[in-house]
């Protein structure tokens, strides 16, 4: 499959670059994948697609305060340090900016009471740093580090907040999981009164978020692991679930990478935390997930790959390109989407086989052999 295979045209005004209040007016555009239906409608209607015993899963991580700006000790020159994630006290994974100038022993001081040395370069470009600080570290990082807004947001968030789930819980992640941000604390509720369960995992986003898709066969692209973990409570509410024959809906791309992580067999999981690096393309056999809530993803991005998995490439597309044509507000202060069910095994193979012909046409094409028909 080729990473052409997963763009749409984006007019960049339909970029949101602010949130919208409350939370759970953005609209909502509902898929069903087996029936090739769109509905639409707001996302406080969430409740009339859910049934009692169905369980909504959700990724509590806190984003932190990760970009941090400095100067060079040896230059005085202005650097950018993003912080992605904690390798033990002192030592951070980061992305450093500019990154060609950050060498191993370069010192970056921000404060009088924080500075951090280049210890090394990683595989994916990133620096491992060492900090040095005088107090509290994550009290430093309150005062002085930003809450950092992906690229494409220009404009300024008033309330750093609003780039959080009202559920969140663990600090750790270098950006929101944004499919979360549409819930508001009374609509969760509402779920709870009405009897869908509500269970929580945690998947700390890392790097793989700003990573763009740099091979042409997407099969070679490799995701960064980032770290994540369910509990045992959340892993026998899933078990619950699928024993009693109701959903297990997945609240974000994010969710539905560490539920799958997760799983140790079909409709089976288990309690555990480590690192992952799944990656879900069309072909995956999803063994968790039965529905999903999520954002509108990048052009060319691992996330609309993973979407076009659970749903069909062609069906999310057409999705896509309707968005654009109704002027849903995309990406992650954007509208949000809910697949109510997984696209057929049978539609999804036959979708991966035309996929797979249509490289060995442009293979033979690119050969100067244009190929036969009958």
């Amino acid at each position: 499959m080729l990473l052409s295979d997963f763009d749409y045209d984006l007019p960049e005004e339909r970029i949101a670059q602010v949130p919208i209040e409350p939370r759970n007016a953005s609209r909502l555009m509902v898929l069903d994948p087996v029936e090739k239906t769109i509905e639409h409608r707001h996302f406080y209607d969430l409740k009339d697609f859910l049934v009692p015993g169905d369980t909504l899963i959700f990724n509590d991580t806190r984003v932190m305060p990760a970009r941090l700006i400095g100067h060079r000790d040896q230059t005085g020159g202005k650097v950018e340090v993003f912080l992605l994630r904690r390798l033990d006290a002192t030592h951070w994974e980061t992305l450093v900016k500019p990154g060609k100038k950050a060498k191993p022993g370069n010192v970056i001081r921000f404060s009088d009471e924080l500075s951090c040395t280049v210890t090394e370069h990683t595989d994916f470009g990133g620096r491992i740093v060492e900090f040095q600080f005088d107090g509290i570290f994550e009290e430093i990082l309150d005062r002085l580090g930003e809450t950092p807004l992906p690229p494409y947001i220009h404009e300024k968030l008033e309330d750093k907040e609003r780039y959080q789930t009202v559920y969140n819980r663990e600090e750790g992640s270098a950006a929101a999981p944004t499919a979360g941000l549409h819930f508001t604390k009374e609509q969760m509720q509402e779920l709870r009164d009405m009897g869908v369960n509500l269970g929580f995992v945690t998947l700390h986003v890392g790097l793989g978020t700003f990573r763009p898709v740099n091979v042409d066969n997407i099969e070679e692209h490799e995701m960064h692991k980032e770290y994540y973990c369910i509990s045992d409570e959340t892993a026998k509410l899933i078990m619950d679930t699928k024993k009693a024959g109701h959903r297990v809906i997945a609240v974000g791309t994010t969710s539905i990478r560490t539920l799958e992580s997760a799983a140790t067999a079909k409709d089976e999981i288990a309690g555990k935390s480590g690192w992952t690096g799944i990656f879900i393309y069309p072909g995956y056999d999803f063994k968790i997930v039965d529905a999903l809530v999520t954002n509108f993803h990048l052009p060319k991005s691992t996330l609309i790959m993973l979407i076009s998995a659970f749903a069909g490439r062609k069906f999310i597309l057409q999705a896509y390109k309707t968005a654009v044509e109704m002027k849903y507000r995309f990406f992650s202060f954007g509208d949000a989407m809910l697949v109510t069910r997984k696209q057929p095994d049978d539609e999804r193979n036959r979708e991966v086989a035309e996929l797979e012909e249509l490289d060995r046409q442009r293979e033979a094409a690119a050969n100067g052999n244009p190929g036969c028909s009958e």
